[in-house]
């Protein structure tokens, strides 16, 4: 192991990880405002910044997916930086493409309290926070001060963007509902991720039928079009055929690729003694949801040509290599960033340049 990302594993698990756990009296929501506050803060300090770099910024093998030249395969999922205040930070922890969001056309305050979950035996969470954003409009704004812009370097790195409906708008028009967020973040954006598949906003799911699908993502893809590729975000709950409509349905409209997947409604793999808090209601991610993220992965890769990002259960490098092995393209970092902190992105960003 580098001496530094040792350095970087030892210090996150033996002191931050469980300061940060311990604060907030244990709200796992409270906890992630308070790190992305800080590190909104610390990321307007260039020698801060420089200094964090030095230290856990190693980056990873580049390739270019898309259209896009990444520096590295493994990036920030979105969920983490809801509205964009942490954008320039994620460069110097290592990512080499942070994705945002999801935001909505309006802002929405989510579900109600409490919403987030930490189920630390299984290495999981569990969350219903249904969209809670300031909206597609503070998210332009927060950018532009940041001096983020599609195809610029503001962030240091690509910046993807992903976009969800609004929870007060009918599914019936939910097509000029995600058009108006795509209008509004399209300037900031190096690929918009169009997301059909959380399952924390009611009828939100039944975007991913094909019809409806075709549909929307039609729409989007000649809003979108010669600015930023659209990649579609897969529920792992799906079956087969399922599976099968969706890539029809993203390769009809002209979609760039997919991500897969989102969390899982499933409980398989809970430990015993996280039985009480997976039965809240909401999406698990986290370590559970390893098997059958790569089992969605590996379908679709033997199903479609397009370029797919691989999230969803990946806590160790051997997991991002699973993924990779299956012919991920990327491969997205939430709950593995929270129970392992940056030394996972370094370690992954070695592999992939033992490998290139």
């Amino acid at each position: 192991m580098n001496p530094r990302v040792g350095l970087v594993d030892a210090g996150y698990r033996a002191i931050l990880r469980p300061l940060l756990f311990g604060s907030y009296h244990g709200d796992p929501e409270a906890v992630h405002e308070a790190m992305i506050a800080n590190l909104a803060r610390f990321s307007r300090s260039p020698g801060v910044v420089a200094a964090t770099r030095l230290l856990a910024g190693s980056r990873g093998a580049p390739v270019t997916v898309a259209g896009i030249p990444f520096p590295g395969r493994v990036g920030l999922a979105a969920g983490m930086d809801k509205d964009g205040r942490a954008a320039l930070a994620w460069q110097a922890l290592g990512f080499g493409f942070a994705e945002l969001g999801t935001v909505t056309a309006q802002a929405q305050p989510g579900n109600d309290k409490p919403r987030v979950f930490r189920l630390r035996r299984s290495g999981a969470l569990v969350n219903r926070m249904g969209f809670n954003n300031a909206g597609a409009a503070r998210l332009h704004h927060e950018l532009s001060l940041l001096g983020v812009y599609r195809g610029g370097d503001g962030a240091g790195i690509p910046i993807g963007i992903s976009i969800g409906k609004t929870k007060v708008v009918p599914v019936q028009d939910a097509v000029d509902d995600y058009l108006t967020s795509l209008s509004v973040v399209l300037p900031h954006a190096d690929y918009v991720a169009v997301n059909v598949s959380s399952p924390n906003t009611p009828g939100l799911r039944s975007l991913q039928d094909g019809g409806a699908l075709v549909e929307l993502l039609t729409a989007l893809v000649a809003r979108a079009a010669g600015r930023a590729p659209l990649f579609v975000k897969i529920a792992p709950d799906l079956t087969d055929p399922q599976l099968d409509e969706v890539v029809g349905a993203a390769v009809d409209a002209g979609a760039a690729g997919l991500i897969a997947t989102n969390t899982t409604l499933a409980r398989d793999g809970v430990d015993p003694a996280d039985l009480v808090l997976a039965e809240q209601a909401g999406g698990l991610s986290g370590a559970p949801l390893t098997r059958r993220a790569r089992e969605v992965v590996g379908y679709l890769t033997r199903h479609v040509d397009l370029p797919v990002i691989g999230a969803g259960g990946i806590m160790t490098s051997a997991d991002a290599e699973a993924m990779f092995d299956l012919g991920a393209a990327l491969v997205q970092l939430y709950t593995g960033f929270v129970y392992s902190g940056p030394a996972l992105a370094a370690r992954i960003n070695a592999l992939t340049r033992r490998t290139a």
